[in-house]
């Protein structure tokens, strides 16, 4: 006969759980004010017709600012960690559920306590904000969409606060409309911040994130509410159909569009491979602890600083180009992921290699820039199944040929003689099963309704796709 399982302790609730928050954890209760009751607190609503959007710009701190965000940064560093302890501890000791509110409670606790009134030299808006994104991490791991929260490590994590709108002075300049002047809570001086481009006029930004990157550099993260104005319809010349574009994501190109031109692959790492080398093996002789081992790794991360700005820079003026000159976008739905899998066993090597170069590649951060660029400027983005055969696939008769190594670059069709380059044959296949499907999707919407600004294969009905 089996054992009898252990029975599981239930939630504690009411009365009791009060009693643990108050007695054991040391949680004020909520005090009510004037009599009210208490109700739901109301979120601000964003303003029907506008966009989210951020800019971002590089400041240069002063000596007092730099030591105060220092102190910002440790902070939010250390509330986090102290609610995660709370949260994960009244669940596992005492089967007591914290929310945002009893930790925001916590937190006023935790700066009266004796040899924490350093607390104190940070604004509470930004200590807040940061149990915000605590609880906000652990409503992603009850939904199972991400893993449990963990710790934040000085050195490891990034470094940043957000500012709401009662946390920060914005004065607009007259004579420079979209800049202006921006004094962060418990700071005397205005930012000095380079306004690479203006925000929108008259607009009152919405919340600010200050952070700082391995290299050093602080930057200024403004988001606003404006109306983005969708850009003009593009359409073949001559006809009412819309312009479309193919486009076949891969290491030897970057990026193959159906037209036959390539954006070529920068290969950044390679590129700056030599020079990362000699500095990690500078790292690696200077002593653990010392200022010469700080010095060796802080050029490091300006390698790596320069290399990610000049990718970013790269993707972002390709993605608003194809943006700009095509009404479809259409793309292959790659499984990142799953490509990027662990090195291991028999041809580990050549597997890391191949994982470097996809990092290197940043296909992520190109579909990600396609999407909301797409949803702003009313073009349509139209992901196709990954399991299409866009390779292997003839683009001149559709007939489907043989398997194709990854060394195979270009190849001839058993049925018509066509002979293909492989990235551009794909790109044409990609090109026309994305115009199937989107005018599938705009023949079954309703009169007079837009087509959607996203169109994904694996999201469609099988009716639909097969119709």
């Amino acid at each position: 006969m089996a054992e009898p399982s252990e029975e599981i302790p239930r939630r504690v609730i009411g009365a009791e759980a009060k009693r643990v928050k108050r007695v054991t954890l040391g949680i004020a209760d909520r005090h009510e004010r004037h009599g009210r009751a208490s109700g739901a607190m109301k979120q601000r609503r964003q303003d029907p017709g506008t966009q989210q959007r951020t800019y971002r710009y590089r400041f240069y701190p002063t000596p007092d600012q730099a030591e105060q965000l220092t102190k910002t940064f440790g902070a939010c560093r250390w509330v986090y960690n102290e609610g995660l302890a709370l949260r994960a501890g009244a669940w596992e000791q005492h089967r007591v559920s914290v929310g945002f509110a009893e930790t925001c409670r916590a937190l006023t606790g935790w700066k009266r306590e004796e040899g924490r009134e350093w607390l104190r030299e940070v604004s509470s808006t930004v200590l807040q904000q940061a149990l915000r994104h605590l609880d906000g991490a652990f409503s992603r791991f009850f939904r199972k969409s991400a893993k449990y929260p963990k710790r934040k490590k000085k050195g490891r994590s990034r470094d940043s606060a957000i500012y709401v709108r009662t946390g920060f002075k914005w004065v607009e300049d007259p004579e420079r409309p979209g800049t202006g002047l921006v004094t962060l809570a418990k700071q005397t001086v205005p930012l000095d911040i380079r306004w690479s481009r203006p925000l929108p006029a008259g607009q009152v930004p919405v919340r600010l994130n200050v952070t700082r990157d391995r290299a050093g550099r602080f930057f200024l993260s403004v988001l606003v509410e404006e109306r983005i104005e969708p850009l003009q319809p593009v359409f073949l010349p001559g006809t009412y159909a819309p312009k479309a574009v193919g486009l076949d994501l891969g290491l030897a190109a970057l990026v193959t569009m159906d037209d036959g031109s390539v954006l070529e692959h920068p290969r950044l790492l390679r590129k700056h491979g030599e020079e990362l080398a000699r500095r990690q093996r500078q790292l690696h002789r200077k002593q653990k602890g010392s200022k010469n081992r700080g010095k060796a790794r802080k050029r490091i991360a300006r390698l790596y600083a320069l290399i990610g700005d000049v990718r970013r820079d790269l993707l972002d003026q390709f993605t608003t180009r194809l943006v700009r000159e095509n009404q479809v976008l259409v793309v292959e739905d790659l499984p990142i992921a799953n490509l990027m899998r662990p090195a291991r066993g028999k041809g580990r090597r050549r597997k890391a290699k191949l994982n470097q170069a996809i990092r290197d590649a940043a296909w992520g951060e190109l579909l990600r820039q396609l999407r909301y660029k797409c949803e702003w400027y009313g073009r349509t983005l139209v992901i196709v199944d990954r399991w299409f055969p866009s390779t292997r696939r003839c683009s001149a008769c559709h007939a489907k040929g043989p398997r194709l190594d990854v060394s195979v670059r270009e190849w001839v069709c058993a049925e018509c003689g066509a002979i293909h380059g492989r990235d551009h044959n794909a790109a044409v296949n990609l090109r026309d099963e994305g115009m199937r499907l989107y005018w599938l999707v705009a023949a079954a919407l309703p009169p007079g309704r837009a087509v959607p600004a996203l169109i994904k294969a694996s999201e469609l009905p099988d009716v639909l796709i097969a119709a």
